[in-house]
């Protein structure tokens, strides 16, 4: 049986499956702290973002860049206050071209909700895709 914070964090990617912002933010504490790799400034993508309003801005944006993504969370690991997901996102560029990209989410709960969200991939892999 998992943890209550795997459980937390599991619903959040069911809200990215489900298209489900309500259900993501669900997961997510008022003040969390949603960080990209500044390599993604590029797109829009990079950086930290803040609070619920951060966040909804991000997925609204996430569009305008990407064709799609769905996220495929594999492994959670679970130190004190720390989730540690591995896993794969499927990406899909604007002009059709999809790929495989692997994942790192480091999630650090708060008050049984995500306090921050890191995001760590590849993220040569992605600007080759988004210039294909």
């Amino acid at each position: 049986m998992a943890s209550a914070n795997i459980e937390t964090i599991r619903r959040s990617y069911a809200g990215f499956r489900d298209r489900d912002i309500e259900g993501i933010l669900s997961a997510m504490h008022p003040d969390v702290e949603w960080v990209h790799p500044a390599g993604m400034a590029a797109y829009g993508l990079g950086g930290t973002k803040r609070g619920h309003a951060g966040i909804k801005e991000f997925l609204s944006h996430v569009p305008t860049v990407l064709g799609g993504m769905r996220l495929e969370p594999g492994e959670f690991i679970e130190q004190g206050d720390r989730v540690v997901v591995f896993g794969t996102r499927q990406v899909t560029s604007l002009r059709g071209t999809t790929v495989t990209l692997d994942f790192v989410h480091s999630w650090t709960m708060r008050e049984g909700k995500a306090a921050r969200m890191e995001d760590i991939f590849d993220t040569v892999a992605f600007h080759r895709l988004m210039e294909s």
